[in-house]
Formats: C-alpha cells, structure tokens, sequence
C-alpha cells in the first residue's frame, strides 16, 4: 500500500532538467490536429483494401471501426482530463497500477508501433512520389525521414500547424472525390438496399474482417493525448476534442467510402495502387495528379503524427523514470524533446527499407488493440478507487471502460483468431 501512495504522492512530480513543453496549442487547432492524426495515408491506402474485403459493405465497416476507436477513446478522453502528461498510456497504466516495469512494456510498445508506423507511411510517401518521378528509393527515404524529423524538431505550433494545413486539404479532397463519384459518367448499378447487409454469418465475417483492416484508419486519437503538455487549457480541452476529432473522421470516411462504392467495383477499388483516383479519373489528367499530390501529403502527415507521439512518450517516460533521461531533454529554444526525435528519426531511416503496409496495418492494429483494453481496465481501477469524487474531471460511468475493455479484448480475440 506504501508502494501505491508513493507513486501518488509522485505523479505531479517533474524532474525535467532541461526546460518544459510549451502550452500553446488551442481547442479549434487540438481538433484538427486530431482529424489530421487519423484522416491520412491509412484510409488513402487502405479505402480499396475494405472494399475488397467487405464489397458493398464498406461504408459499415468503417462505422464498426469507428465505434470500435470510440470506446477507447473514451477512456483515453477522461485519463487525459485526470492525468494530462506527456506519457499518454504509459503514464495511465502506472497511475492505475504503480507498476513500472508494466508502464514501461506499455509505453515502448507504443513506441515500436509508432516508429514503424512512421516507418512504413515514410515508404508509402516515396512510392506515392515514384508515380510522378524516377528517384534512388534509399535517398529518397533519408530524405522524407531527415525533413519529418527537421519539421518534428523546429517546434511544436509549427509543426501541428504543418499536420493541420495538409489535414484541411485532406478534407476538401476527400468531399471532392465523394463529389466526383457521383458524376461518373459510368457509374456501376448500386441501389440504396444494397448497401444494408443481410443477416447472414458470411457477410458479417466479411463485414467484421474489414472493420479490424479499417480499424487502421483511425489510429491517431490516441495520440493527441502525448500532447498533453503542450494544450493550454488541456482538462477542458482535450476530451472534447478527442471525441469530437474522432467523429468528424468516421463521418467523413463512411460519406466518402458510400460514394465509391456505389460508383467504382470493390474489386477494381481493391486493385488499384489510388483507390481513390478511380473516382475523379473522368475530370481528367490534372484531378488524378491532385489526389496523387495529396496522397503524398497525407503519408508525410501520418508519419509526422506519428514522429511526434514516439518523441513525446519517450519524453514523458524520461520523466517518469522508466526510460533513459537523456529522451527528456528538451530544445531552450524550440521547447520540443529534440534528442527523442532525433533518435526515432534514425531508428526510422533503419527500418523504412523493410516493411509493407498491410501486414504493417494488422500487426499495429493487434498491439494497440492490446494497449487498449490495458487502457480502459487502468480507467476502470481508478473510477473504483476514487468513487465519485472527480466531478470537476471529464466524468464517464464506471461500465463504460469496462465496456469499452470488453470490446478491445473481444476484437483482439477475433483478429488473432483470423490471423
């Protein structure tokens, strides 16, 4: 019990030695950013693998995948209000259960995953830039990587104003291609009753199987919580952001995945490298190179978000102790945690020769479905402990971490069991 209390007793304490994060990022900019961390080179990429999976049924594997992320972030919503530190769900699974050597698995999982997400989105934005042009693939990575980690580096109002520029044009090119689709001179003979699926075990496997793809696409949420430190307001704030970023999202990619479908084949969408080129194809040459432009965008976002989270809960880990101090030391000038970044930048360059990106998509989805449901039982240990007596705190009902740790275990079971 002593154990417990130090650790409590603990949890405000900071032992940075190199300066602090900046608090300069406002609500209307937290949500963009968070749009901006899910909407990228994931549903770009991955919109025609659905499709290929789930047929007609798309647009509904993207709402499970979202109401899947929505349980999660939840809990990620209220611990952010209760413990708004740069660690994000390591920092929650020490507060929960002041175990360091868990908190610590945790946190370098997140790690891993982030780095070779980053990795493999760094690939995607090199291929995506293969189709205007002929470039050494090797130097092109270093390239990408070493003007991710530069962008990362220069500070952080600049580099969430980097993630929210490109996620507004990401926006406006998803509305635009879902506007296109239904202008197709040829579209295929879909009917609304078509998009409901029946009540078969067949369909809904398909179904299911393409939600966990899609689940993918949503990645993102909880990294705005690494932010933590660097939102001004960030107990009011974040939650509402979080759960308002992640609406927006599910919305936009179930509107525009109902307009594909209903006018390109799955299978052709499941079978092209620009799934959603297939769409604007009949405005001509200049609108298939703007999605091409944007998709490149859209890769070098997600590999941004991804960059940033790794060098934050490295920072935040630093600062709880279970990782080397060295990732906690913070730029004088710029505020941002320069040595973390750095090193994932490297460790970046290391593996973005290796990887594909669906393989890629299913194996992070399996991790943090894991860090997810670990996630949601922390929040509901802590809601046991503490009774109701946090009001002034974004406050859930105890069965809906519980909820939501029920349907993290039971996707991961259903994913593994597919795998």
């Amino acid at each position: 019990m002593s154990r417990r209390n130090n650790f409590r007793q603990g949890q405000e304490c900071m032992t940075k030695q190199s300066g602090k994060l900046r608090r300069n990022i406002h609500f209307p900019m937290l949500v963009l950013y968070g749009v901006g961390t899910m909407v990228g080179a994931g549903f770009y990429a991955l919109a025609g693998k659905v499709a290929g999976v789930a047929g007609l049924f798309a647009p509904i594997a993207f709402g499970l995948a979202g109401l899947l992320a929505l349980f999660s972030a939840l809990a990620f919503a209220e611990l952010s209000s209760r413990l708004p530190h740069a660690g994000g769900s390591a920092r929650y699974v020490e507060a929960a259960f002041a175990r360091r050597w868990l908190s610590a698995v945790v946190g370098w999982l997140i790690i891993t995953t982030g780095v070779v997400s980053s990795a493999t989105l760094t690939v995607a934005t090199v291929r995506f830039i293969e189709d205007f042009i002929s470039v050494p693939q090797a130097v092109a990575i270093i390239v990408v990587a070493l003007f991710l980690g530069g962008v990362a580096v220069w500070g952080v109002r600049q580099a969430v104003s980097v993630v929210v520029g490109i996620c507004l044009l990401q926006i406006a090119t998803l509305l635009y291609v879902a506007y296109a689709a239904t202008t197709l001179p040829d579209p295929t003979s879909v009917t609304w009753s078509q998009l409901v699926p029946p009540l078969e075990g067949g369909a809904w496997i398909a179904i299911l199987s393409a939600s966990f793809l899609a689940f993918y696409a949503f990645i993102g949420f909880e990294d705005m919580v690494t932010m933590a430190e660097e939102v001004e307001d960030v107990r009011s704030d974040m939650p509402w952001a979080l759960i308002l970023s992640l609406v927006i999202t599910a919305i936009l990619y179930m509107l525009v995945s109902t307009s594909l479908v209903t006018a390109v084949s799955p299978q052709t969408l499941s079978e092209a490298k620009t799934p959603l080129a297939e769409a604007v194809r009949h405005h001509g040459t200049l609108a298939v190179g703007l999605i091409g432009v944007i998709s490149i965008l859209s890769a070098l976002n997600s590999a941004l978000v991804q960059l940033m989270m790794v060098a934050r809960v490295a920072y935040g880990m630093a600062d709880r102790n279970y990782a080397p101090q060295a990732l906690g030391k913070v730029s004088q000038r710029t505020q941002t945690p320069w040595l973390a970044t750095v090193l994932a930048t490297a460790a970046i360059m290391v593996l973005a020769l290796s990887l594909e990106m669906t393989t890629l998509a299913n194996a992070t989805s399996v991790v943090l479905l894991g860090v997810f449901t670990m996630v949601n039982i922390a929040l509901w240990w802590l809601k046991g402990q503490d009774g109701k007596g946090h009001a002034k705190y974004f406050n859930l009902p105890r069965w809906v971490p519980l909820l939501g740790a029920t349907v993290s275990l039971a996707a991961l079971t259903f994913k593994l069991i597919q795998w």
